[in-house]
């Protein structure tokens, strides 16, 4: 079995959907401490006219050292109406606008208190839009008992110990550098980076903006070519 673990991001760029479309499991690993101005409050969309902007969740006032799962949503802002206007440029450039402002309308239509399930709910309603039906688990309701991590490789080692059966462990080439290869070899787990070619697409721009939110890509492109840009990357 291959597994991927990452933090919820919100309506995360392509990359994400690859590791999940690749492996056999996807777990958010919401049990770690909330890094501010990160991925899973906001993303970044095309702006009107050049360049690109934050969309982003306002979230209730935290402590330094909470943890992901206990960041609540600030609902007393209209946040959704926000993204949603913010989103709104497209329509004059992007084919696919009101098929996907739709599917973010379906998200929204629900009450969200934190973050999590909100985020969870985002990577539930895209998959199935792009066909991706992979197991994807929030770790803090898995009720899986682990080691303590004592460094910040082990908690994927240690989780997917606890799993069992896990023959491959991919992560982005982000974090190659604090993994400890070693540590996997001797539990038999295979480490693997899988790079994902950003490929350019259509924007209807002067210039292409690579790494934008999915929501950017599910603009321009079709399932099947959306489906095509996953499968295009670089396992080491």
């Amino acid at each position: 079995m291959k597994i991927a673990i990452m933090q919820p991001y919100f309506f995360p760029y392509i990359g994400y959907f690859s590791l999940i479309k690749h492996t056999d499991r996807f777990i958010l690993l919401d049990t770690v401490q909330f890094i501010r101005h990160g991925w899973i409050e906001r993303n970044r969309i095309l702006k009107q006219d050049d360049g690109w902007l934050y969309i982003k969740v306002p979230l209730l006032k935290k402590h330094r050292k909470d943890l992901i799962m206990n960041i609540g949503i600030n609902n007393g802002e209209e946040w959704k109406r926000k993204i949603i206007s913010q989103l709104e440029p497209y329509k004059r450039k992007a084919p696919n606008y009101f098929k996907v402002i739709e599917i973010i309308n379906e998200i929204f239509d629900k009450e969200y208190e934190n973050i999590v399930d909100l985020n969870f709910e985002i990577l539930k309603r895209i998959c199935n839009y792009l066909e991706i039906k992979n197991e994807i688990s929030i770790f803090s309701k898995m009720n899986l008992i682990i080691g303590n991590p004592m460094a910040a490789d082990e908690w994927a080692l240690n989780i997917c110990k606890s799993l069992g059966n896990v023959s491959e462990y991919w992560n982005p080439p982000g974090g190659q550098s604090f993994f400890n290869k070693e540590k996997y070899d001797q539990t038999n787990i295979k480490l693997k980076f899988q790079k994902v070619s950003l490929c350019p697409y259509d924007q209807n721009t002067d210039f292409f903006e690579s790494g934008l939110s999915i929501i950017d890509v599910m603009m321009f492109n079709s399932v099947q070519e959306i489906n095509i840009m996953l499968d295009e990357y670089i396992l080491n």
